[in-house]
Formats: structure tokens, C-alpha cells, sequence
């Protein structure tokens, strides 16, 4: 459905002395989702995984500088291509809860005139809010309450993609379980899903497959069984520290030096880049 070649993104940025400086943020990623499929997008917070997002639905600042190809049913997008297929075939879930109109009411948000209100009411209940919130403004509801409706505005299009960038922060544990759910039957009615995010941990129980995100590009890609079934089927060292440092496993930590140097002997160094993100 979906395929991400050589991506690579930097901006030209300008310091106190106005000299021009180009910061990279992505570099050679390739990643592909399927029809159907979960793919899990893991990852730190300033990693550059909402860059990856944004570079696919053509919404980064003029400041930017993309190379590489990304794909869709086989066909390059390019500006023109992408801005017909973007809130139709592929729907973006935002990370920030800002993206919502701060002067619009939530009902108005989610639904096109001439909604159905039965169908209104169903989907309310799903995400366990009341009827009397799609009367609310943004500012009247609680953050989770916010995260809610900008997942329930990608549920009412006939899209094919959803990119949802870290779906799940502000919502407790079984509410986010709850939201996966909601992914996980996307996926089986045939969507695909970009699922970004930083919870391996609750990733794991709906994903099809999970990258490993690190400073801008991706150490490895592999089946969540795999991840799942631990260190013999995981091949980068920084994977298997991060297998290694979860909760239900060794819960060990490991110092970045040792793991820089389990890299290098491995000959798959971390791709530490001075100059990223100063």
C-alpha cells in the first residue's frame, strides 16, 4: 500500500549570525505498510518520527529539504498527487490535540452536515464519551477526552491509510488498550495503519511488524513475534538492549558507551550524529 525508498530529510536553518546550516532529521529510511497490516513505528521522543509522518503527507515547513520516493498502490506521490489522496485515502491522527478548531464544537469536528445520529451516538460510546461532549469545545474537554476526538475524525472517512502519530499519551491503560483495539480493526477490514509512537510495550499486542527508530532512520525492522520471542531472534544490538530494559524481561539498563561499542563490533554502529538536533 505504502512504500517509503530513501527518505531523507533536512532543513535549512539559520544561526544567531544568520549563516545558513542544514540540520538532518531523517536519513535513508525505507519502510513500507501493507494492506491490512499494523506497522509500528518505535522510538524515543526527538527522534524524527513525526518528521517521517509529516514528509509522507507533504505538510512539512517550506524550510525543508526531502529526497527519496514514497509510494502509493505503486504510484509516486508527488505534491499535487498527495494533496488529492491526503483527508480522503490516507488520514493523518496528530500528535498535538491543537490541531483541533479551537471554535468549533467536537459534533462539527468528526461529522460532515447531514450526519447520522445514531451513527454519532455508537461511535461516542465506543470512545466512552458522552453525547452532551459532542456539543463541547476543545477547551471543555480534558486532554484524553481531546486525543479521543481526532482518533474518532479518522474513523468516519472511507481512508485507506491512517498515520496515526502517538495515538495513546493522556489516555489511562484501558482506554488506550481500547483505542489499539480500534486500530487493530482497521487493520482487519483491510487499512492500513502507521501506527508512531514511543510504548513498545502496548504496540506490541496489536502490531503486525515494529522498526526500531533511532536519530533520524531505522536500526531494524522485524516481526513483532520476534521482538516478542526476545534476543535470539533480534539482530541489532540496540534492539536487544531495548528488549533487555523492558519490565517483563531482564529490566537492565545498559550504558550508551557499552552499547556504542557493541554496535561498532557488530558492525552496525548507532548512527550518532553531532551535528543532529543541536
Amino acid at each position: 500500500m505504502l512504500k517509503v525508498k530513501n527518505l531523507n530529510v533536512s532543513f535549512k536553518m539559520y544561526d544567531k549570525a544568520l549563516n545558513q546550516k542544514i540540520k538532518t532529521a531523517i536519513k535513508d529510511i525505507s519502510i513500507e505498510v501493507k494492506d491490512g497490516e499494523i506497522h509500528a513505528v518505535v522510538g524515543s521522543s526527538g527522534s524524527g518520527k513525526s518528521i517521517l509522518a509529516h514528509a509522507i503527507l507533504d505538510i512539512l515547513p517550506n524550510n525543508a529539504i526531502i529526497s527519496g520516493d514514497i509510494l502509493y498502490r505503486d504510484e509516486k506521490l508527488d505534491c499535487k498527487s498527495i494533496s488529492q489522496l491526503r483527508g480522503t485515502d490516507i488520514v493523518l491522527i496528530p500528535q498535538s490535540v491543537s490541531y483541533l478548531d479551537p471554535l468549533m464544537k467536537t459534533s462539527e469536528q468528526i461529522f460532515s452536515k447531514g450526519y447520522d445520529k445514531l451513527k454519532e451516538e455508537q461511535l461516542f460510546e465506543t470512545f466512552n464519551l458522552k453525547t452532551e461532549d459532542a456539543r463541547k469545545y476543545p477547551f471543555q474537554l480534558s486532554g484524553g477526552m481531546a486525543r479521543r476526538v481526532l482518533i474518532m475524525s479518522s474513523m468516519i472517512t472511507e481512508s485507506k491509510l491512517v498515520i496515526a502519530d502517538e495515538p495513546t499519551p493522556g489516555l489511562n491503560p484501558k482506554l488506550a488498550e481500547e483505542v489499539l483495539a480500534v486500530f487493530k480493526n482497521m487493520s482487519k477490514a483491510g487499512k492500513g495503519v502507521l501506527l508512531i509512537t514511543h510504548d513498545i510495550d502496548l504496540v506490541a499486542e496489536v502490531a503486525d511488524r515494529i522498526s526500531i527508530f533511532y536519530e533520524g532512520t531505522i536500526l531494524e525492522t522485524l516481526d513483532v513475534k520476534d521482538f516478542l520471542e526476545g534476543k535470539d531472534n533480534i539482530k541489532h544490538p540496540y534492539t536487544k538492549a531495548l528488549w533487555s530494559a523492558l519490565p517483563q524481561n531482564e529490566f537492565k539498563s545498559i550504558d550508551m558507551g557499552e552499547l556504542a561499542d557493541l554496535c561498532k563490533s557488530a558492525n552496525c554502529p548507532l548512527p550518532i550524529d553531532e551535528h543532529l538536533y543541536e
